[in-house]
């Protein structure tokens, strides 16, 4: 709306200045007809009740006053393991921001890579771990997994990677 009025005034300034045969066109404007637009658009949200303020995502207002999730590591290697072991590893991780880390789920990329995470709100300075489980079965070679936590931190995910040198079953 305002850079339509702000389009339309340039426009018609534009126009008064350029059709006008007088070479003294701009003293012909009435300067109190003129009416000039806000600098922001807070200040027309603001002057006007009828205007809704605009909508603004959780990640826009996020700031250092939130939760933040900082992990001592974020990535693992199992190195070489034989296939059909099961691997675990704690990722662990301390809720370096001012507010309550809350994790809402956690996934990972394939059926064989399972996380189990805390349910219960982590307080600002206090820590955690995030245990990922591998089942190597059936997954004979280099394999590399991805698991997506969903928290209230500012960037709403974070991930976590492991990988692992599988060696397959001997044939019998």
């Amino acid at each position: 709306m305002i850079r339509k009025f702000v389009c339309l005034l340039s426009v018609t300034t534009l126009f008064a200045t350029t059709s006008c045969k007088d070479s003294d066109a701009i003293s012909k404007i009435d300067d109190n007809a003129v009416e000039v637009a806000p600098a922001s658009t807070e200040s027309v949200i603001a002057s006007d009740p009828n205007i809704a303020p605009p909508e603004v995502s959780p990640t826009e207002t996020a700031d250092a006053s939130g939760a933040i999730m900082t992990f001592d590591k974020s990535e693992h290697d199992f190195g070489s393991i034989s296939e059909g072991e099961n691997v675990t590893y704690d990722f662990a991780f301390k809720n370096t921001g001012k507010s309550d880390l809350i994790i809402t789920d956690a996934k990972g990329s394939c059926g064989c890579t399972v996380p189990e995470y805390p349910k219960d709100p982590i307080k600002p300075g206090a820590s955690g771990k995030i245990k990922v489980s591998f089942n190597s079965s059936g997954r004979p070679g280099q394999q590399q997994k991805t698991v997506t936590i969903t928290t209230n931190t500012s960037k709403g995910t974070e991930q976590l990677n492991i990988k692992a040198s599988v060696k397959p079953k001997a044939s019998a």
